[in-house]
């Protein structure tokens, strides 16, 4: 098939990759325009962007989809359909109608639940036990289309949303190339109204831990902000993050460290740290950093 690719993040490439490895024609890229990043703050291309271009395929990166010059180009590409994976535009209706089967979104929940911009954060954050990929048929509405196929897998006790994510993106990889081999065949299933759950886009407000509430959630807010943004602390004035915990038994005063093995006091029970970043440093164990950084027993995280 003539197949548009939508995606910008790293979430996308081994999408991206995955349908170029089935036989189908790929004849643009569309994704977000270079941003600004790193310490020099230049123009970084997407890794969509980098890996198109590797591979040589033609790369667009519109502002927006809205205006008539936009719409016309891409109708012009001639598609049998359009892959979407975490583009970042909102597609309007020229533009969903143009491919001739559509468009084709792989969202990275159950849906209807975590529909919009976090679902595998929100997901972790949530306590689910499980989460998956739908490939829907996109209409106007936020991920409101029907399904044509999805996929479960289980939510581990200590899976992060990096874990998360990079198992979905194989699972949305897989899910697509099958889709578009069956395409003519599937039966589009309309979303239930019941269990419809909104996946707000992560504030930065939400990455201070509170170390009063339950173990069970600051470890669910650790492992689902992990590793962007960062659950973070403040560890003898020093802002630390964290990005991996386990529940485990223990009781004291919230954000007391209770033992040497950096188990942490929440207002009911305990989470033990597993992994952290210290500001200007890589991630590392918590054992590495232990040996850096005094993290004694009896101290105050906050």
């Amino acid at each position: 098939m003539r197949v548009i690719f939508m995606g910008t993040p790293e979430f996308s490439v081994p999408v991206l990759d995955a349908v170029i490895a089935a036989g189908h024609e790929v004849p643009a890229i569309y994704c977000q325009p270079p941003r600004p990043a790193g310490r020099g703050k230049r123009d970084r291309p997407s890794p969509v962007q980098a890996r198109a271009e590797a591979l040589g395929l033609p790369v667009r990166h519109p502002e927006s989809l809205r205006d008539a010059g936009a719409q016309a180009e891409f109708a012009a590409w001639g598609a049998d359909v359009a892959v979407v994976v975490a583009y970042g535009l909102i597609l309007p209706r020229a533009v969903l109608e143009a491919p001739r089967n559509g468009c084709l979104n792989i969202h990275a929940s159950l849906l209807p639940r975590w529909r919009g911009a976090a679902p595998i954060q929100r997901a972790i954050m949530a306590g689910d036990d499980e989460t998956g990929v739908c490939i829907m048929r996109m209409e106007p509405g936020l991920d409101t289309g029907p399904v044509l196929l999805r996929a479960a897998t289980p939510i581990g006790p200590r899976d992060t949303a990096g874990d998360l994510h990079d198992r979905l993106s194989a699972m949305g990889a897989e899910l697509v190339v099958e889709a578009l081999g069956r395409l003519d065949s599937l039966r589009a299933e309309p979303q239930p109204g019941l269990g419809v759950t909104h996946a707000a886009k992560i504030d930065k407000a939400e990455a201070r831990i509170d170390w009063t509430k339950p173990a069970a959630e600051v470890d669910r807010q650790i492992r689902g902000l992990a590793p962007f943004p960062g659950a973070w602390c403040l560890a003898g004035g020093e802002r630390v993050k964290i990005l991996g915990s386990e529940l485990v038994t223990g009781e004291g005063a919230p954000g007391e460290i209770l033992d040497d093995a950096l188990s942490v006091a929440c207002g009911q029970d305990a989470v033990r740290i597993l992994r952290l970043q210290r500001a200007g440093r890589g991630a590392q164990g918590a054992a590495e950093v232990l040996r850096g950084m005094a993290l004694p027993r009896g101290m105050r995280l906050e």
